[in-house]
């Protein structure tokens, strides 16, 4: 490598970008912090109120006074000559690709040659972004995609453009696998990437096929313990896990994916929002920031916590109600297999998202590995899409998809060919390639 990154500009001082400043000030890198000028008061004080709060809490973002005195406040109209004297800037402000583009034609007027910038975007296209820019920033720009909390999600999901520079990559893959102690996943230049590509997928996958579960007698709670610890995912279910992202985000995911999703990719299907879904969309009733999605929590005339549930049958608040599956439905087989009314579920919305997934190489990544790391680092699966189709037996899947007469997915065909009984082996120490050869996990 001959670049070096010894300090850091972060553009944007919302949630992500004050745990990116936080995350580089604490691993001893000086940081320059930049949002729009205040309206009204000091004209820093949009920042300055963002580091107040990143010393508050229970659990402050800045580990020591060291770490708060390494980061050097200031505003786009004011400061962004200072970005010159920065190795790598950071732009983390709002998602919109007409704002991001305007803001890199001004950053890179001011930053110094050879600087590395890239942009934390959930979703955009780094190349909807640079479309017509200068060439100089598309060497020298990538995407790093933080996961939320930055300080806790070891995700990092690095991505290039059609430009960039190997030298980017390998300088800002050895800092945050180095220094700031991430993990990366390597993705590719794709609508949503890896890890939200097959999240999201899985999320309006159970918000459509949840209907079908309704409609046979489940509750909302029915449906949360299956999408749920059996499967190996976080412990919030379906339901609890859009509370906490927020319906309004699941919107703006469903109308992206709608856009840019190509004819005949299975997410089609699913980038709709149930009607019942929209209408507390409508009104506001989006989860938890708004204190309330599918669950809210109140108090008893007594003063005693209550959980609530909204009904979607019923459109209406009524006292949730605590489900316990069967022991034979506590792992993931055991509960995708089963011919119940939460055994179809899981196994249109769990299978559905593996199937899916086994079709993705190579549009969003090279290899399983880095599929399967994306979804147990940013999404918080026990285990990765390829690991679980493993522990399920992909003879057992194969013949399953055969006999609903469904076509194998592509990794799964290469699996057939290559005649192998998994996608890893010697414990995990190999990978099946797309090639149908086996290559070390690195």
């Amino acid at each position: 490598m001959t670049r070096q990154i010894n300090s850091v500009a972060v553009c944007g001082s919302g949630t992500m970008g004050a745990g990116i400043a936080a995350l580089c000030a604490n691993a001893g890198l000086p940081v320059l912090f930049l949002d729009m000028p205040a309206r009204e008061g000091e004209r820093n004080g949009v920042v300055a109120a963002a580091v107040e709060n990143m010393q508050g809490g229970r659990q402050p973002m800045l580990k020591d006074a060291a770490a708060l005195a390494r980061i050097t406040i200031g505003n786009f109209d004011d400061d962004m000559a200072k970005i010159a004297d920065c190795d790598w800037i950071v732009e983390v402000i709002i998602e919109d690709l007409a704002i991001k583009r305007s803001f890199f034609a001004k950053l890179e007027a001011a930053r110094a040659e050879g600087s590395i910038v890239t942009t934390n975007t959930s979703g955009i296209m780094l190349r909807a972004i640079t479309a017509g820019l200068p060439e100089r920033l598309c060497r020298d720009i990538a995407v790093t995609h933080f996961f939320n909390p930055v300080l806790v999600m070891k995700l990092v999901e690095l991505i290039p453009g059609a430009q960039t520079d190997r030298d980017v990559l390998d300088t800002l893959a050895a800092l945050l696998e180095g220094a700031l102690g991430k993990g990366v996943v390597w993705a590719k230049d794709t609508v949503n990437f890896i890890a939200n590509r097959i999240g999201c997928f899985w999320l309006l996958a159970g918000l459509n096929e949840a209907q079908a579960a309704f409609d046979a007698g489940c509750s909302i709670e029915d449906v949360d313990a299956a999408l749920s610890q059996p499967l190996g995912v976080p412990p919030t279910g379906l339901y609890g896990l859009l509370d906490l992202v927020g319906l309004d985000v699941i919107g703006l995911v469903a109308e992206n994916l709608r856009q840019n999703l190509s004819t005949g990719d299975a997410g089609l299907a699913y980038a709709e929002i149930p009607e019942a879904v929209q209408g507390m969309l409508d009104r506001g009733q989006i989860g938890r920031k708004a204190g309330g999605g599918f669950y809210r929590m109140g108090k008893t005339p007594d003063g005693e916590r209550l959980k609530e549930t909204f009904d979607l049958t019923t459109g209406a608040w009524r006292d949730s109600a605590m489900v316990e599956l069967a022991d034979g439905l506590q792992s993931p087989a055991g509960l995708m297999f089963d011919e119940g009314r939460l055994g179809r579920l899981a196994w249109a919305v769990m299978g559905g998202t593996l199937i899916y997934a086994a079709d993705l190489i190579p549009q969003i990544s090279e290899d399983v590995v880095n599929i399967d790391r994306a979804m147990r680092w940013g999404f918080n699966w026990r285990q990765g899409p390829f690991e679980m189709l493993d522990s399920l037996g992909p003879d057992r899947v194969m013949a399953r998809l055969e006999a609903e007469g469904r076509p194998l997915p592509r990794m799964l065909q290469v699996l057939r060919d290559a005649g192998a009984g998994g996608f890893y082996r010697n414990d995990g120490a190999e990978f099946l390639g797309l090639d149908g050869a086996w290559h070390p996990v690195p």
